[in-house]
């Protein structure tokens, strides 16, 4: 993706020439990277099944004044052996965004749950992290693999481990959180006393809570729950919790934000009866 002597300077203007969507980064986002000074590239995630070969790059640039700044790429083509193969480009400078973009050429149902004892299989996600690829989990997995039925609703109702210490990044944050809040469509969202509440954040931190794919009367469906936590300008914290699922009629990707954990859970079973 990088050329060792490519500078910055080359390489943003390689990245923002590529991009189908670079238009769409906020005037803000593109006059800070213009102060950039160097970067660092690193493939994030990666999926590789029969009909989708997809990427997802982390491009983080130290600016000018000290601060980084991140820009997510999304690459993805057809089938591998498509011909000819043709490879398209998108950048977002929000990881959700990213994520969602991600999911939905998918339809948000990936190619069924296909993690085993021996490793990751030809169409799961795969996440690189500092030390080496950890693998997502998308189904509900027991002793002989993959269970149907019940489980699902205690592993969506079930309480999640002892989080580990939270980092927070300053990255612009109350922006990703008037974000995370623009893209629920569940009607009983955080409202206006919320939004008015996360302007004062100053960093933040995503977290995945859970993940699951199950079946749903008799359709893919997958579960996605990130809690989204902020620091606020008094010292104080709260979260979002975003729910991602495609448990709708259509099979179609949907978003949901709820201001408490208990909240996001209980919609989650619900969602477990498609109407």
């Amino acid at each position: 993706m990088s050329d060792a002597y490519e500078t910055t300077e080359q390489h943003l203007e390689r990245i923002l020439r590529r991009a189908l969507n670079s238009f769409d980064l906020p005037d803000s986002t593109v006059e800070r990277l213009g102060t950039a000074l160097t970067h660092s590239s690193s493939l994030h995630s990666s999926h590789h099944s029969s009909a989708l070969h997809r990427e997802t790059y982390r491009h983080t640039y130290l600016l000018a004044d000290g601060t980084p700044l991140t820009l997510w790429e999304l690459v993805h083509s057809g089938p591998r052996d498509a011909q000819p193969r043709h490879q398209q480009h998108e950048l977002y400078d929000d990881e959700a965004d990213a994520r969602i973009a991600a999911a939905r050429l998918t339809g948000g149902t990936g190619d069924g749950p296909v993690f085993g004892q021996d490793g990751p299989a030809f169409g799961d996600d795969v996440f690189f992290g500092h030390d080496g690829p950890v693998f997502g989990y998308d189904g509900v997995f027991g002793h002989d693999g993959p269970q149907p039925g019940l489980e699902i609703l205690d592993a969506l109702m079930a309480v999640p481990p002892a989080p580990l210490p939270r980092t927070y990044a300053p990255d612009n944050s109350a922006d990703h959180a008037r974000r995370v809040l623009r893209r629920a469509e569940n009607r009983d969202a955080p409202g206006e006393e919320t939004a008015l509440r996360l302007r004062a954040a100053f960093a933040h931190h995503i977290t995945q809570v859970f993940g699951r794919q199950c079946q749903v009367d008799g359709l893919d469906a997958r579960f996605t729950l990130y809690e989204h936590a902020f620091l606020l300008l008094d010292g104080s914290e709260t979260s979002l919790w975003e729910v991602e699922h495609t448990a709708t009629p259509d099979g179609r990707h949907m978003c949901e934000v709820y201001g408490d954990e208990d909240a996001a859970r209980c919609a989650m079973e619900s969602r477990t009866r498609i109407c």
